[in-house]
């Protein structure tokens, strides 16, 4: 069994040096200074300074120069003329953008006034909702308040049974009534023939505490009478 070896070979890469960190940052700060200087100058005109200032220095240049041939007067008038367009195209340019401008901010504006009626709409909204939440807070409260009263009363008979019971007991009442009145009358009754007894009782107890009394006496009186008889004989 044969074995097969590859051969493989590497390519060299190279590898780029960065550049000194001292020449990077001495880049940035000459461009700085560079931008720095531009602004100082030139403000944000784009060169509208330096161009007007151009254009005069070529306009008193081409009054000064008498001796200039025709075609240098020429060159020097169509360049006096291309410059008084460049400065007029950087006037227009600069009108449209201050134009524009305005009209941003009146854009701006009537954004700015219709978020603020949208936040107005939005809090009335807001009030509304917890108004219309409160509203169902308090209709859910009764509801369940409802419930549970509707719950007790189903556990109570109903208001015909009620009233079938309610009659049923005042029936039953009066005929308590009309029987506590007769034995009322019973009772009275009994307590004057019980008073009747006790009354004949004491009559007869009287009469018997007499008739002993009586039947004392007697004796006593038939032995005077003996004695008496003794004596005469």
């Amino acid at each position: 069994m044969r074995r097969f070896i590859g051969t493989y070979t590497t390519t060299p890469f190279k590898v780029r040096a960065s550049p000194p960190f001292e020449l990077l940052a001495f880049k940035m700060a000459s461009d700085d200074e560079i931008i720095r200087k531009r602004l100082l100058i030139d403000g944000e005109g784009a060169g509208d300074d330096r161009r007007i200032t151009t254009l005069l220095k070529s306009f008193l240049k081409w009054c000064n120069s008498s001796n200039l041939e025709e075609g240098e007067s020429d060159a020097a008038y169509q360049k006096i003329q291309l410059q008084l367009a460049q400065c007029e195209f950087a006037i227009r340019k600069t009108q449209t953008v201050f134009e524009m401008n305005e009209h941003e901010t009146e854009n701006y504006q009537k954004v700015y006034d219709e978020i603020e009626q949208s936040i107005t709409h939005a809090y009335e909204e807001i009030a509304s909702c917890k108004a219309e939440l409160q509203q169902a807070k308090r209709i859910r409260r009764n509801r369940q308040e409802y419930d549970a009263l509707a719950k007790v009363i189903a556990k109570h008979p109903e208001r015909q049974e009620t009233l079938k019971q309610i009659e049923e007991l005042d029936k039953e009442l009066n005929s308590l009534t009309g029987t506590k009145e007769s034995l009322l009358s019973k009772l009275e009754l009994r307590q004057k023939q019980f008073h009747l007894l006790i009354n004949t009782i004491h009559e007869l107890q009287r009469m018997l505490e007499e008739d002993k009394t009586d039947s004392e006496g007697e004796p006593s009186s038939s032995s005077v009478a003996e004695g008496s008889f003794m004596d005469t004989s």
